[in-house]
């Protein structure tokens, strides 16, 4: 029964790594949507998401069949505890993405669309470098790895709120660019929305390798 589990577990972790690859794609395609308009590229994101919910539904049934039929303990379970976890910040993840990707796609029909008011590419950079960071280390189970992403989280934060400060100076400025303001300013919050679930993720390494629950960053 335990070489049976360990294919099981084996089977979940390759599940786990093809739907890192699959959400870490869409939020790279969404970001690029936003920085070129490219409205073809916002909607190739959109068709994929129902693709990544359909992984995400998958891995956790064989997270639930494995703990049904062979009772793991200690560190497997809470592996499995974890994946869930992991499953559904990830799946968050590819809606937000998606849901940039729908902004890119309003931005792109507003006639005569206003410029960002702030630097979407480097928030959004910065952001996706979290990202990156957190599924690092849950690939390679690295806990300095995993808190160098959670410290990184109060810089996106502070962005998210000079960007939304600067989206209502420019209202004032130019109420005729409101719709398009708007949009920036929601495209932001997904941004920073992503910030915070790669930061859930980052707690989760650090809750495999270590069993223990961070909420706050460790230096």
């Amino acid at each position: 029964m335990t070489l049976l589990m360990l294919r099981e577990l084996d089977k979940v972790k390759k599940g786990l790594l093809e739907l890192c690859a699959m959400v870490e794609d869409s939020v790279a395609k969404a970001i690029q949507s936003v920085e070129r308009m490219d409205v073809d590229l916002a909607r190739e994101v959109i068709a994929g998401d129902d693709d990544i919910d359909a992984r995400e539904v998958e891995l956790d049934e064989e997270c639930f069949k494995i703990i049904a039929l062979y009772q793991p303990v200690a560190v497997d379970l809470r592996f499995l505890v974890a994946v869930m976890k992991f499953n559904n910040d990830l799946e968050r993840i590819a809606d937000l993405a998606a849901n940039i990707a729908e902004r890119a796609v309003a931005l792109a029909e507003i006639s005569g669309v206003a410029a960002a008011p702030f630097d979407f590419s480097e928030m959004a950079h910065k952001a996706q470098g979290m990202l990156k960071k957190s599924l690092d280390a849950l690939v390679n189970l690295d806990v300095d790895t995993a808190r160098r992403v959670i410290c990184m989280d109060d810089e996106v934060d502070a962005l998210h709120s000079n960007n939304f400060q600067l989206v209502k100076d420019e209202i004032r400025r130019r109420p005729e660019h409101i719709d398009a303001l708007l949009q920036y300013v929601t495209v932001s919050r997904h941004v920073e929305r992503i910030a915070d679930l790669s930061t859930n993720i980052a707690e989760e390494v650090i809750y495999i390798v270590e069993g223990d629950i961070v909420r706050h960053c460790m230096l």
